[in-house]
Parts: C-alpha cells; structure tokens; sequence
C-alpha cells in the first residue's frame, strides 16, 4: 500500500520499457524492439484519463507502436526519445500547472533517476534497479509489464473515490 496522501495526485506518469512492457524485449527481423503490453495496465490508464488525472509517458524508445498504444487508451502527453527526462517532466509542469507534489512518476532503471527526485510520489516496480529502489517512496509487488502500473493507478483512483464509481459516471 503506497504511504502518501494520494487525494492530491492530479498526473501519472510512466516510462514504457520495464515498467508498462517487460524488460526483455523480442527484435524484429528488421531489429525493431516488439514491447510486451499489460491488459490490465492499460485498463487502468484509460479508466485514469477518464476520471480526469494527467496520463503521460516519457520513454526513450522512439517505436511509433508505442505511440498507437497509448494514444489508443486516450493519453494525450506521449514524450518519445527522451535522453534526458527531467526535459519532458519540466514541460509537463508547465502544460499543466502542476506542482511536483501531484505528480506520481513510475520508473525502473538509471534513465529515470533524475525525474524520480524530482517528482512528490517515485514509485517503480519490483524488479527495478538497486539504485532506483532505493529512492522510491512506492516499490510495486508487481514486475515491470506484469501489472506494476495497474497496481498504482488503481491505488490512486481508489484514494480518490474513483475505483469502481466509473459505471456510474460513464454509463457502462
């Protein structure tokens, strides 16, 4: 259970490889990296964007596949080919108005270490770096790909009474 007042996250912001797709990656025969999707992540990032939080993605991949699937679940704040993310993270502030401690970000490896310090709620998942566990006020017991972002989306939407309120809200 994440310790920290999730009542005032307004953004969720997630890299791709190792965190929503696993961090084993099959190649196509062209030596495009073919990511792994969790059905169960991207239920709770379409639902997240419906009940009005802030979706965003910052990767270093650069595969338009990655591009289809998000925006398919409705997120709009898609950063591709980020060498330095704490460049994406600061645009996403402004965009938004959002102030750090609103912001949940969820990242697995060297890449993300700056963003994560920088962020109110670091989260990353189970099999994350030494080093990113160890600044994370969240650890996930779910792998990267293998349901890590669904685990704190829905603890988010939980906290802020919008778990399971959607049937109502979107007449499903």
């Amino acid at each position: 259970m994440i310790n920290y007042d999730l009542t005032k996250i307004r953004a969720l912001v997630f890299d791709v490889d190792g965190v929503l797709s696993a961090e084993t990656i099959p190649m196509s025969m062209e030596g495009e990296p073919m990511r792994t999707v969790n059905i169960k992540d991207g239920y709770a990032l379409q639902l997240a964007v419906k009940c009005g939080l802030h979706v965003a993605i910052i990767t270093g991949g650069r595969s338009e596949a990655i591009r289809k699937r998000y925006e398919g679940l409705g997120v709009k704040d898609i950063y591709m080919g980020a060498s330095v993310k704490t460049n994406e993270y600061a645009d996403l502030l402004a965009k938004y108005e959002l102030m750090p401690e609103e912001v949940l970000y969820m990242g697995d490896d060297i890449p993300d270490y700056d963003v994560l310090r920088m962020v109110g709620l670091p989260c990353c998942p189970a099999d994350a770096a030494p080093e990113i566990k160890a600044i994370c006020k969240y650890i996930s017991h779910r792998k990267g790909g293998y349901g890590c972002g669904r685990d704190v989306v829905e603890q988010v939407l939980r906290a802020q009474g919008k778990w399971m309120s959607h049937a109502d809200a979107f007449g499903w």
